[in-house]
């Protein structure tokens, strides 16, 4: 009898429902070489959410989350559902919440050089020869999920004598939290150069110093064959561009990883080519590190590859189909080797007829499974 898997796919907003149309003709592909049944249910997230019933993560898409042996996402947010209403619903609510309620604490990205899009990326290739790297960043600590609050102050505090508005946002972590961080990235870090770089802000924050002496002592107790350096959160902004490929293991809070994650996408060339993994204790989640793109939605032109990559993790990751994976990354490599490439990655040196749409992309990685 086959192995069947039940996959909760959340289409979400603006290029969503078109990219991961290609992750399922993916899935059925791995499916079919592999003797494996992928049952893909496509629910309601973000602002596709909120005009449908006004909430960006309705109960019957977090039940069915939480029923998959598997979630895929593509994209959620978009202009038209921008506003600074704080109690207007926002789609990225939606994504913070599936986060928090299904106990994603760690968001896995790796950041690697695909040969063929070497000259995509604004470094010099001297630069970002052997990138390899993988980012792990918190996921439901830190600012994001802080007590926060807008108020005005008594009249006279404003500039102009009248009262003015104040806001906060609390920055938090307990202890268990940040332990339970850095096992994953010294696990990762042995399953790979051995290597993690803890990034903090410990010259200024208490959260960033309570963070640096939980990781030295994991890493000393736990990983001593495991090198561990402290850097500087801005000085880890500085050496992904200048020493990208110095770095193995990068694990840091939320905001930090939010903003470092996705500037470690561009010295790729394009964060239409790089996946994530959110995983904790039960189902794990995976998207592309991208937004949603409503500028090309519905056009039929948006690069599907990275949301393709997200199927290869959680091939690896969910179902220990290791092969499969492997299969997946490397049909994808020989796609682009061979030439073929979405508007995002082509050159002018890319021949017209190389220039391929959504669904001609995903059937080209098909083909090559």
């Amino acid at each position: 009898m086959k192995k069947t898997y039940q996959i909760c796919c959340l289409p979400g907003d603006g290029i969503g429902p078109e990219i991961i149309a290609e992750g399922k003709k993916v899935l059925d592909a791995v499916g079919a070489r592999y003797g494996v049944t992928f049952a893909c249910e496509d629910t309601l997230i973000g602002g596709a959410a909120i005009d449908a019933c006004g909430n960006p993560l309705p109960d019957e898409t977090l039940e069915a989350a939480r029923a998959a042996d598997a979630v895929l996402l593509a994209s959620v947010g978009g202009p038209k559902w921008d506003t600074t209403d704080p109690a207007a619903p926002r789609p990225e609510q939606g994504l913070l919440k599936i986060r928090k309620e299904l106990g994603l604490y760690t968001n896995l990205r790796p950041v690697q050089i695909f040969g063929a899009l070497a000259g995509a990326s604004t470094l010099r290739p001297e630069i970002i020869d052997g990138v390899d790297m993988m980012i792990v960043r918190e996921l439901t600590g830190g600012l994001y999920f802080g007590r926060r609050e807008r108020f005005y102050d008594e009249p006279g505090a404003g500039t102009d004598g009248a009262a003015g508005q104040r806001a906060y946002d609390t920055l938090e972590y307990r202890e268990y939290e940040v332990e339970r961080i850095a096992r994953q990235a010294f696990e990762a870090a042995r399953k790979r150069r051995g290597k993690v770089s803890s990034v903090d802000k410990a010259n200024v924050l208490e959260t960033s110093r309570m963070w640096r002496e939980i990781v030295h002592r994991i890493g000393e107790a736990e990983y001593p064959d495991v090198e561990l350096e402290d850097v500087l959160v801005d000085n880890a902004a500085m050496q992904l561009i200048n020493r990208p490929a110095s770095f193995d293991v990068v694990v840091t809070e939320n905001m930090f990883g939010d903003i470092l994650s996705d500037e470690a996408a561009q010295i790729t060339g394009s964060l239409g080519m790089l996946a994530s993994a959110s995983l904790g204790d039960g189902v794990a989640l995976y998207e592309p590190s991208h937004g949603s793109a409503p500028d090309i939605a519905d056009q039929g032109i948006a690069n599907p590859l990275a949301q393709i990559l997200s199927v290869e993790m959680m091939l690896r990751y969910s179902f220990d189909m290791g092969e499969a994976a492997d299969a997946v990354r490397a049909a994808v490599t020989v796609v682009l080797d061979e030439g073929w490439r979405t508007r995002d990655i082509a050159d002018a040196e890319t021949p017209a007829e190389c220039v391929l749409g959504t669904a001609a992309m995903g059937d080209q990685v098909v083909a090559h499974l």
